[in-house]
């Protein structure tokens, strides 16, 4: 399966950056305003720019960066005018995200996995020896470039990066942030015991499309060694986690605040499901913060104190314990639930058989019912033979083809005298 970026110029001259598993269909979705969200009032939408990847992480790595850039660039992409990009790129970098520091698991690590993929400029290399396929408008297949993390759009300290799955944000004609949709939230984990469980947590999240992750005076300190083969691969949400002295510096940023507990606090606040919750994050522009406390207690009534509302699920109250990674994955499952991530493929169901081979099969039977004298009354044979066809050229069985197919197997058995 291919996963793709896409641009479209929307009718008022805006852009929309986004990326599906199935490029024709969510265009036409778009066109025909089935999509709710950016481009439902501003169709119809033209095809700009699309790109295929092997990997949906891939994909969402490019997505960010491709969103980011400037009317000049997109356009510049647009009319596959190389040296516009290049001239475009050379710019001051800004401070980018610290890395993790250690190496997390035996898998490769993002570069080596995506290589740079997110990124499609370099104005150092030849365009026709680029691997990335850039293609412009629907069909025509034009040269590539990439470029590497030092020369692409520097994500700056103070705005982390994050995945926008297919609700991305969109770029309107001056580039504002007022015409952003809302972005996916941030997932802070206050005060963790355990590097395993910050890794079972970023697996958690990966899966369900969310990559940015806040530690709040982790208790081990952080980096740590335990987490990345817990997160088995998620490698992307652990070199990008910052680490925070404070849960009010970590949410700094962020305009709605969520904490999660099972616990009463004694604090009169909105509390809402998960599903409640990942309804209103969609809706709501802005970002959003979804707090998670330690695995031995939880968050402290101070913690809860600084959000706005509580999420909190229905559980069994004579063992309300869930995990630390338990928590993140019913928060982040619903908030997926408003995106389009990829679905287990529909097993084709075989081709049913030629009506030929069918009436042969059935011949056969009677034969062998004929044979056993399975039609009695004689007077009965056509009704009988009937039913018999009826029985195995529909599904969803009656009574009276259940007792019919009864006999059938009752007359194979064992011939039985007639009285």
């Amino acid at each position: 399966m291919n996963f793709w970026v896409y641009i479209l110029r929307c009718a008022d001259g805006s852009y929309y950056t986004g990326h599906t598993d199935n490029l024709e269909q969510r265009i036409g979705q778009h066109d025909a305003g089935a999509i709710e969200g950016y481009t439902h009032s501003r169709r119809p939408v033209t095809l700009m720019w699309s790109q295929d990847f092997p990997t949906r992480l891939e994909a969402l790595e490019s997505e960010r960066q491709v969103k980011d850039w400037s009317r000049k660039k997109k356009e510049a992409l647009f009319r596959s005018d190389w040296e516009a990009l290049s001239a475009a790129a050379k710019k001051p970098a800004r401070p980018m995200i610290p890395r993790y520091g250690v190496s997390t698991s035996s898998t490769p690590t993002r570069d080596e996995r995506i290589g740079d993929v997110g990124a499609l400029l370099e104005a150092a290399i030849p365009p026709a020896e680029r691997a990335l396929r850039l293609r412009s408008g629907r069909t025509e297949e034009v040269e590539s470039l990439t470029k590497t993390d030092e020369q692409a759009d520097a994500v700056p300290l103070d705005t982390p990066p994050s995945v926008h799955a297919e609700r991305s944000q969109s770029t309107g004609p001056s580039e504002t942030p007022e015409t952003a949709l809302a972005p996916p939230p941030v997932l802070v984990l206050v005060r963790p015991q355990l590097g395993e469980n910050i890794g079972k947590a970023a697996r958690a999240m990966l899966n369900f499309g969310l990559t940015e992750l806040r530690l709040v005076s982790p208790r081990d300190g952080w980096p740590n060694p335990g987490a990345g083969p817990a997160a088995s691969g998620a490698d992307i949400v652990l070199e990008q986690a910052r680490v925070f002295e404070t849960v009010a510096d970590a949410i700094a940023d962020c305009a709605h605040v969520y904490a999660t507990t099972v616990r009463k606090r004694g604090i009169t606040k909105p509390v809402v499901t998960p599903e409640a919750a990942a309804q209103a994050i969609h809706a709501t522009a802005g970002r959003s913060a979804i707090l998670f406390g330690p695995e031995r207690s939880g968050l402290e009534t101070d913690d809860v104190a600084v959000a706005g509302t509580i999420i909190t699920v229905p559980i069994n109250p004579e063992f309300g314990s869930l995990n630390l990674a338990q928590a993140v994955i019913l928060v982040a499952y619903e908030w997926s639930k408003g995106v389009a991530l990829a679905s287990p493929p529909e097993v084709d169901m075989p081709l049913p058989a030629p009506q030929e081979e069918l009436d042969g099969m059935i011949a056969q039977l009677d034969a062998m019912l004929e044979e056993s004298d399975f039609f009695f009354p004689p007077a009965r044979t056509p009704v009988t033979r009937r039913t018999l066809r009826t029985l195995l050229t529909k599904p969803g069985w009656s009574t009276q083809e259940v007792r019919t197919m009864r006999g059938v197997l009752s007359s194979l058995a064992g011939k039985k005298p007639r009285t």
